[in-house]
């Protein structure tokens, strides 16, 4: 195609060629006949053809395309069907008389015509999120396919393509002039330079070879993987196939993922390490790639207006200019260096080190080995009670650290606290690029290398060859625009004699002024190569340790038990807590909406400072005498229904309720025990036996002990009777098995459920039914044993235990997890009958359960659960939330219903609300993707397909809102 060919191509509409005229041409042309849709397309006129049997894509182009092309097209498709490992492709068919290419005349018009094979599968365009796993999934099939072109040839590939990349720059000018807004007409044109620019050096290494030049989620279809994320195996639509760069391949699919790439082209560097781990690319290429990136959105912009304006009906292509603009803002949000930068470490490529073997010292005055640095880390013990949000806190700790120590300086590369952003779903920006220094004013500042002095705004930069010092607090010395050679004095730290000054410290391989102090720890990576350690001006010691959470898991992996698991495949590394929020290594501030063991919050300092003064005194056994553990005793026993004033202290759940089943067994001299299905109760021997939740061990249901009988879990939204009234529908299964139980000859020892259904996602009982199964229990000789671990202690909000939702007073109550806040703490309280049948069996006691520290930990939590009323905070927030969740199901399908009261609540997804089919996948790839944006939830039930929401008790209406408005994010953009 000549460029004048090319230009009368450019302004051509797609093919008028209406449903009914295609059918004709089906019938007529290929003996086929069925249902047909158009389809989209920027130039062509396509339909999909659904027969009875299969489906194709009818292809109809303008005869200004030569034939040659097309043929090319087909025999590429039949080459990369021979080749392994190359990605599904739609094979041709061919007419009835044997063609591949039919000429075609409508109302006197002649069309070339083509007839693919559909390709099942969904694309990735209509995503708003794609996850890490499907951009890389998308590299490695554009790796792939251009892997299985490489020996391909064909005379039609030689063609003048407005898409081929080494065109660019000609082509937007030719598509410049349909933009009428002077501004955007202005700034592509600038764009277009500067990426051409950058592409030129490298443009002689450029490989060449036949490449299909447009792998987009428009071109692509995914299966869905085994957590339901979109995973491309297959290519369509030849039609830009071409002889080109190799690395134009690439760049084309990278500027397609911009759009889902929220603002941030690195997200779609996971594409270029896979495409680079299968089909590698050369130095060069890597570092022409981001400038082709921005020379394909550019096109892409210009190339949609263009056609536009000769095609205003076309709402295909004006439907993709809004994609496309945001493709284009986020290729050029960036730094081109930046990127350079990125993509050559995402390819295992190390950019070049700044030599600093000649540089001379920056304070020639100060034994930099006597400078003090300073933790102001995520794990810094300056910071406490959520200090670190004060204004100025930085440089407070700097100032007083350098009063004592003469110079004190912050550290390069450390991930600031202080940056840490509460209830945001952006990453912010916790990356120090610089050193802040404090030390005397008035101390001489010397230049290290030769350069010349640019002034701005009392900040200094000395540009020398290939990086440049930046410099602020600076008393100036040397006019500005002068030059200096290294060792000259430049100016003295800023500030009034006998008193500390600031001087903060940079370099920067970057031109120019525009150089960020902090970055995303996902951009550290890269901002690293050009924003290099200040460590040979201000000491080793200036750099932070680097996180080393891969490695930690890995130590942790390799020593501790695999049974006992960790949230997430690849958890961040939590070090910090504060409130409702926990910070990882990286300064991301998580909300934190599971954490039912710290019921008062993260890091409350009151807590904190009556352990500590206990320690102090006093921890020992409870077998001795002290005050704190009558006093906690009492306390627990002043919560429970009259009667219940006997009180057992262990350290968690599961021994509460193992104490309670031997309780049981002690009182009544039976054995057998009446448990809920789909529930858990604990870990221990005898609590695990009562425990029946295959989420939780898959085996549950077929290695129960004899003396356990599990009954029909009453669960009143899936189970076999649903709705509030079932209580005497479910009580049929608990008479049944207390039937057999007395046709055995056998006694009842007692019966064990959460009042609320807490591993379910918080299900209210039937009502009505724990009174009727209490009744019947206690007529047989049993006890009533309420399991309060999860759902008790004030969690509910309108009850401070579960039972009394439920209008009831158990025998036996246990009680954990939230009592301590963390501290492992656990209670039985019952009768003193029942207390004492214990004693026929021996004496009990338990260690450290107890124990005097424990003991005024657990008053310590009642008292602070009073004093900030966070029952009350439990029951408004709670209400709160549950009816905003609830207001997400009339817009989101996948929702089936809200569950729960309080701060004990829980989401349920479904993939269909008449069958209840449980969206198992879905779940899981909601609760990484809410991670990915700042909140830590995760699944439970049977099926995983519920959101377990019990977050610490003085959670706030804002963060409860944060946590609606997040997952309402993530259902509208996709998993």
């Amino acid at each position: 195609m000549t460029d004048e060919t090319l230009a009368r191509c450019l302004e051509l509409p797609r093919p008028d060629v209406t449903a009914a005229e295609a059918s004709d041409i089906l019938l007529s042309r290929y003996g086929l006949s069925g249902v047909i849709t158009e389809l989209g397309s920027q130039q062509d006129r396509n339909y999909r053809v659904e027969t009875d049997d299969r489906r194709y894509v009818l292809k109809i182009c303008h005869m200004a395309y030569e034939t040659l092309e097309l043929e090319a097209q087909n025999a590429a498709i039949r080459h990369i069907g021979e080749q392994a490992d190359a990605p599904r492709v739609p094979q041709v068919v061919p007419s009835a008389d044997g063609q591949d290419i039919v000429a075609v005349t409508v109302r006197e018009q002649t069309f070339q015509v083509r007839l693919l094979e559909y390709l099942d599968g969904e694309g990735l365009t209509g995503h708003r999120h794609l996850p890490e796993t499907s951009i890389a999934a998308l590299g490695a099939v554009c790796a792939r396919l251009a892997r299985s072109l490489a020996d391909f040839n064909h005379p039609g590939l030689d063609r003048n393509l407005q898409w081929d990349l080494r065109r660019a720059g000609p082509v937007a000018v030719q598509l410049l002039s349909a933009i009428t807004d002077s501004a955007a007409r202005d700034r592509i044109a600038k764009t277009m330079v500067s990426a051409v620019r950058r592409i030129q050096p490298f443009a002689p290494a450029l490989r060449l070879q036949a490449v299909h030049h447009d792998v987009t989620g428009d071109n692509v279809v995914c299966h869905r993987d085994e957590q339901g994320r979109p995973i491309p195996d297959g290519v369509i639509d030849f039609g830009d196939i071409i002889r080109g760069w190799l690395v134009g391949d690439l760049a084309v699919t990278c500027a397609s993922l911009l759009h889902q790439a929220r603002g941030n082209p690195l997200n779609v560097l996971p594409a270029v390490s896979a495409y680079q781990a299968i089909y590698p690319l050369k130095v060069e290429e890597l570092r022409a790639l981001w400038p082709l990136v921005v020379a394909r959105a550019v096109i892409l912009v210009a190339s949609s207006e263009q056609q536009i304006s000769i095609d205003p009906g076309n709402d295909y292509v004006r439907t993709n200019l809004e994609l496309e603009q945001r493709i284009l803002d986020t290729a050029t949000s960036r730094p081109f260096d930046l990127m350079q930068a990125a993509v050559l470490k995402a390819a295992g490529v190390e950019p070049a080190a700044v030599s600093t073997a000649d540089w001379r010292p920056l304070l020639p005055d100060l034994d930099i080995g006597q400078i003090d640095y300073v933790d102001l880390g995520v794990q810094s013990p300056h910071f406490a009670a959520g200090n670190w949000m004060q204004a100025d806190m930085d440089w407070r700790i700097l100032a007083r650290w350098a009063a004592n120590a003469g110079a004190a300086a912050t550290r390069y590369g450390e991930y600031r606290l202080s940056r840490a952003t509460l209830l945001s779903k952006e990453t912010p920006a916790t990356c120090a690029l610089h050193s802040d220094i404090c030390l005397p004013a008035g101390m001489v500042v010397a230049a290290p290398f030769s350069g010349s002095i640019d002034w701005q705004n009392h900040h200094l930069i000395l540009v020398g060859e290939g990086v440049s010092l930046h410099l602020d607090g600076l008393e100036l010395d040397v006019e500005a625009g002068s030059t200096v050679q290294a060792g000259d004095v430049m100016g003295t730290v800023s500030g009034e004699a006998s008193s500390l000054g600031g001087l903060r410290v940079q370099l920067s391989t970057l031109q120019g002024a525009d150089v960020p102090l902090f970055c995303t720890a996902s951009e550290a990576f890269a901002w690293s190569a050009l924003c290099p350690s200040p460590a040979a001006l201000l000491g080793k010691g200036v750099d932070a340790p680097k996180p080393a959470t891969r490695d930690l898991l890995d130590k942790r992996q390799a020593h501790f038990a695999a049974p006992q698991k960790h949230y997430y495949s690849t958890p961040p590394e939590m070090e910090r807590g504060w409130r409702e929020h926990m910070f990882d290594v990286e300064g991301r501030a998580y909300l934190d909406m599971v954490n039912n063991v710290s019921i008062l919050g993260h890091g409350h300092p009151r807590l904190a400072e009556a352990a500590g003064e206990q320690w102090l005194k006093l921890n020992t056994n409870s077998r001795f005498h002290y005050a704190a553990v009558a006093d906690f005793s009492e306390r627990l026993a002043s919560l429970a229904p009259e009667g219940l004033d006997t009180v057992f202290l262990v350290n968690s759940g599961s021994e509460a309720n193992d104490l309670a089943l031997r309780l049981a067994w002690a009182h009544t001299g039976a054995r057998n025990v009446l448990c809920l299905l789909e529930a858990y109760h604990g870990w221990s021997v005898a609590s695990d036996a009562v425990s029946t939740s295959i989420a939780d061990n898959p085996q549950a249901l077929t290695t129960r002990p004899a003396w356990v009988h599990p009954v029909a879990a009453p669960n009143t939204y899936r189970g076999a009777f649903r709705g509030p009234d079932t209580a005497g529908d479910y009580l049929l299964d608990v008479l049944d098995n207390l039937g057999d139980i007395e046709a055995r000859g056998e006694g009842l020892a007692g019966f064990i459920a959460e009042p609320v259904y807490g591993n379910a996602g918080g299900i209210a009982l039937p009502d009505g039914y724990l009174a009727a199964v209490y009744a019947q229990v206690r007529a047989r000789g049993g006890v009533c044993i309420a399991d309060e671990v999860q759902v008790g202690y004030g969690r509910l909000g309108h009850h401070f235990w579960g039972f009394e939702q439920q209008g009831v007073v158990p025998d036996i109550i246990t009680v954990a997890k939230g009592m301590g806040s963390g501290h492992p703490l656990g209670a039985v309280i019952t009768t003193r009958a029942i207390a004492d049948s214990l004693e026929k069996e021996g004496y009990f006691f338990s260690s450290t359960g107890g124990s005097p520290v424990s003991s005024v930990v657990g008053m310590t939590v009642l008292d602070i659960m009073a004093d900030e009323e966070l029952q009350r905070n439990a029951r408004e927030v709670g209400d709160h939330l549950k009816s905003r969740l609830a207001a997400l199901i009339d817009r989101h399908s996948l929702i089936g219903a809200v569950h729960g009261m309080g701060l004990y609540l829980g989401v349920e997804f479904v993939r269909d609300r008449e069958t209840l089919e449980p969206a198992t996948h879905e779940t899981a790839a909601i609760c990484a993707r809410l991670l990915d944006l700042g909140v830590i939830m995760q699944p439970t039930g049977d099926h995983l397909n519920v959101l377990k929401i019990k977050p610490p008790l003085c959670l706030s209406m804002e963060s409860a809102d944060f946590f609606v408005d997040t997952l309402e994010t993530v259902l509208s953009e996709g998993l």
